[in-house]
């Protein structure tokens, strides 16, 4: 692949009418990313790999590579890793159980790209600079996103241990004015105003099922609504019933916001989520929740994670836009 043109997004030229560079907008943490600089940042990642990814992968709290072993991102084929502070632009990853560093490789014959540790708005970036990767991804031919996270399921007939196809999401952060997309738009990645109608891909949620029954695991993988908090605490009992009256099934804090930005540059998404633990919806139980309990259930589901994500990118390829 040839470096990116500012002019090109994926091979298609942009017609829209644009300007070159879109004014820059202060806030607390400092200057947003210009497109010019996202196409930097690819071209520099273009530069260090010969492998075109197509599809991308976001690891998630105890599903990137801890405990060294085991996890998807390790045993991506011919891999190719580039340390996030050897990236130009690139935040660093600070929380426990995140790598910090992107994986080039292939998973079977499937060109991917694997972001081992994600940025979170909690850790004091901005919801637009965690959403960078995803900007540049898509500057790297990406045409598909596969979200994971970490989650507390606030389903009552959800397990710890379970896997939830997410089917839907509700942005709490959202309803606040705390968008990714806020501020000026730049129509080369998409529209002012996004459709979130069908932000996870019907066909990858019907095959994540399929696939399900083929390993034997359809009796752990829901479907369900997902939300996204700011973190870093874990919920109040009071938060969590509010939740569960609004329909949401699992609990979390990514994901969504990574969502939106790939839905906005036109990249087909489908997320799951890992239930680590169980809200406690009740002042009557002395459980609480903890970031270690996460990592451990992590590691207890790391192989059913690692063979089903691999199964469903390969079967995932057949739906992607070809280029023309």
């Amino acid at each position: 692949m040839a470096p990116v043109n500012a002019d090109v997004v994926n091979g298609s030229k942009v017609t829209s009418p644009v300007k070159k560079t879109l004014p820059e907008v202060e806030d607390s943490n400092g200057k947003r990313y210009s497109y010019e600089m996202l196409v930097e940042t690819a071209n520099f990642l273009l530069s260090k790999t010969d492998v075109r990814p197509i599809i991308g992968v976001i690891c998630g709290s105890g599903m990137g590579s801890y405990w060294n072993e085991g996890s998807l991102a390790e045993n991506i084929a011919q891999p190719e890793c580039i340390a996030y502070e050897d990236i130009p632009n690139f935040p660093i990853s600070t929380v426990e159980g995140h790598h910090g560093k992107l994986v080039f490789g292939y998973i079977g014959e499937v060109p991917v790209v694997a972001m081992q540790g994600r940025f979170h708005y909690y850790e004091g970036y901005p919801l637009w600079k965690c959403c960078l990767p995803v900007r540049v991804m898509k500057l790297l031919g990406v045409k598909a996103l596969i979200a994971t996270n970490a989650a507390g399921g606030l389903n009552p007939n959800y397990k710890i241990g379970d896997v939830m196809i997410v089917r839907d999401h509700i942005n709490m952060m959202g309803f606040a004015g705390n968008n990714p997309l806020h501020g000026p738009n730049d129509e080369r990645f998409g529209p002012r105003f996004p459709p979130m109608n069908k932000a996870y891909n019907y066909e990858f949620r019907k095959v994540a099922k399929e696939v399900a029954k083929e390993l034997n695991i359809d009796n752990i993988v829901r479907e369900g609504v997902y939300t996204c908090l700011g973190g870093p605490n874990f919920e109040t009992v009071a938060e969590l019933n509010m939740l569960k009256m609004l329909g949401v099934d699992a609990v979390g804090m990514s994901t969504v916001h990574e969502v939106i930005t790939a839905r906005h540059c036109d990249m087909s998404v489908f997320a799951l989520s890992l239930i680590t633990n169980e809200c406690v919806t009740s002042y009557d139980h002395d459980a609480e929740a903890n970031h270690e309990e996460v990592l451990d259930v992590g590691r207890m589901r790391q192989g059913i994670l690692r063979d089903y994500v691999s199964k469903l990118v390969n079967r995932f390829v057949k739906y992607l836009p070809q280029n023309p």
